[in-house]
C-alpha cells in the first residue's frame, strides 16, 4: 500500500515585495487576498506551518469602499483589564483617524493567531495614502479584483 507523504520544503525561502492599490476595493474580499499572500497559499511550494509568505504593502487605505451602514453600526472592542475600561470606537472615527488599522485588524482576523500568525502580521506595510517609503525593495504590482469593480 503507497503512503503520500505531505511535501516539506527544505531550503531557503525567498519572500517578494507586494505592491496592492487598496482604491475602491470591498475590505473582506481585499483583507482575505492579502491574508492569502502574507500566508503564501499563492505559491506551489506552500507548506503549512511554514512562514513562506511574501511582505504586502497596501496604499491608498483610506479609500476603501465600505457602506455607510456598515460605517455606523461596526464598533471595535477593546478592554484596558481595569474596571469600567471597556473601549468602544466605531468604524467611521477609526477610518477618520487610522485607516490602517482597519485593514490590520481585518487581516489579523484571518490569520492563525499563534506565533506564524504574529510573524506574519509583521510583514504588512500598510499607509492611508499612495506615497510609501519602500521604493529601494523592487515592489511588484499586484491587481487584486473586487466583486463589482
Amino acid at each position: 500500500m503507497k503512503v503520500e507523504k505531505t511535501f516539506v520544503l527544505k531550503g531557503k525561502i525567498e519572500s517578494k515585495w507586494l505592491l496592492l492599490d487598496a482604491a475602491n476595493k470591498n475590505l473582506g474580499r481585499f483583507s482575505s487576498e492579502i491574508a492569502k499572500l502574507l500566508l503564501g497559499k499563492h505559491k506551489p511550494t506552500y507548506t503549512p506551518g511554514v512562514s513562506m509568505g511574501d511582505y504586502v504593502v497596501v496604499i491608498n487605505a483610506s479609500q476603501l469602499d465600505i457602506s455607510q451602514k456598515r460605517l455606523d453600526e461596526k464598533i471595535y472592542y477593546r478592554h484596558s483589564n481595569y474596571p469600567g475600561g471597556l473601549k468602544a470606537v466605531r468604524m467611521r472615527d477609526m477610518m477618520n483617524n487610522h485607516p490602517d488599522r482597519v485593514i490590520r485588524k481585518a487581516v489579523w482576523g484571518m490569520l492563525p493567531h499563534n506565533k506564524i500568525g504574529r510573524k506574519l502580521i509583521k510583514r504588512l506595510r500598510i499607509y492611508s495614502g499612495s506615497d510609501h517609503p519602500h521604493a529601494g525593495q523592487k515592489l511588484k504590482a499586484i491587481k487584486v479584483l473586487s466583486k463589482g469593480v
